[in-house]
């Protein structure tokens, strides 16, 4: 097992002058399973290649444990990679395709086979080590093509998007299995994913990108509690956090007809940085409902009540609690806002609710810069 380092990498395609990989930093620890995730053209599975040796690295290092690999052939560098394409071989069995690797490396039959045994004993894979990929489904042929990258004992496990060829149900279940996997295993693993559900449930730690730029790496629980900028807030989260920019008024920030009350030191900073107002992030099981949400006298006269009046859009019952996908006025501007209700709380289509961002449970940004203002 080993350590990964990315000391300053830097990837700049032949033809462009903005790198898809700018100077990334990330100190990965022995074992440690860490997530790169972001939208499409971010930079992750770019920064996963570099680490394979599958893309050059035009500045910076890579290091697996006390090697700089930065240079170093594919080969070379004691690494697995699962991609979501299966790379299967059509015409060998089960057992041929996990085993493939170590024949070509001279490994005997009998260790192979050995090897090969165990790895589908871990994956639930005996029984299908005598078929062809063809007669498997696609959550079978993903679990070979980890066999295959378990059989080779390397020092680190990369995975490119595995899960994204399988239904939804599946997706659940096999991520289950990989991260429990790789706890048993203890092999340092690099992961990459567009889905952020995927990196809050999988990931000891989550990497954030955005146009090559590393934007925050932290373990889930951080990262959804204090976000480090805009992008970090509306992009962890499902729903995403509702932000809402908000003037600075005295004791807090005006929101719609109720003073929220948040960090005078956040405020501070964004008037040290001559911000008249914030960004306020609030995620949409923070929001408390005011007492007299849908009663008549709230829904004739909204602008009577506290907090803000969001007119209710969509309703998305859930079982044991319910998403409200609204709008609201804020500023003179029609808002997108989400609130989770209870799930014998559901409100009716048209309705109006208002809502008020809990005290304590608001994230504060400046308006110009995007970072976070609040500890």
């Amino acid at each position: 097992m080993a350590t990964v380092t990315f000391d300053k990498a830097t990837r700049v395609y032949p033809g462009t002058e903005k790198p898809a990989v700018d100077q990334l930093e990330i100190d990965i620890a022995d074992g440690e399973f860490l997530v790169l995730v972001g939208p499409s053209g971010c930079g992750k599975s770019t920064s996963l290649r570099m680490l394979a040796g599958l893309e050059d690295v035009n500045g910076g290092a890579i290091r697996i444990g006390d090697r700089d690999v930065t240079h170093l052939p594919p080969k070379d560098r004691d690494i697995a990679m699962v991609f979501q394409n299966y790379a299967l071989y059509p015409h060998m069995t089960v057992a041929q395709n996990m085993g493939f690797a170590l024949k070509i490396a001279g490994v005997n039959k009998t260790d192979i086979r050995t090897k090969v045994e165990e790895a589908a004993k871990i994956l639930d894979l005996t029984e299908y080590l005598d078929r062809k990929p063809k007669a498997l489904s696609g959550g079978q042929r993903q679990r070979v093509a980890m066999g295959r990258a378990i059989v080779r004992e390397p020092q680190v496990f990369l995975m490119d998007e595995p899960l994204s060829n399988l239904d939804a149900k599946l997706r659940v279940q096999t991520r289950t299995q990989i991260a429990g996997l790789q706890r048993r295993l203890g092999v340092t693993t690099v992961y990459v994913t567009h889905d952020q559900v995927e990196a809050m449930t999988m990931g000891d730690r989550v990497a954030v990108l955005k146009g090559g730029l590393l934007q925050q790496v932290d373990s889930p629980r951080n990262m959804y509690d204090k976000p480090a900028n805009l992008f970090v807030a509306g992009f962890i989260g499902s729903p995403a956090m509702n932000l809402v920019e908000v003037p600075i008024t005295d004791g807090g920030v005006k929101f719609g007809n109720s003073v929220v009350p948040v960090e005078r030191t956040a405020l501070t900073e964004a008037a040290n940085q001559g911000d008249t107002h914030v960004v306020v992030g609030c995620r949409p099981e923070h929001f408390d409902i005011v007492e007299n949400s849908g009663t008549e006298l709230a829904k004739d006269d909204p602008s009577g009540a506290a907090g803000l009046a969001v007119t209710v859009n969509v309703v998305e019952e859930l079982g044991a609690d319910g998403y409200i996908y609204g709008t609201a006025e804020v500023n003179g501007e029609t808002k997108d806002l989400v609130v989770r209700v209870g799930g014998r709380q559901i409100p009716e289509k048209g309705a109006t609710l208002h809502v008020v961002p809990r005290a304590g449970e608001t994230h504060v940004f400046a308006t110009s810069t995007g970072e976070r203002l609040s500890d």
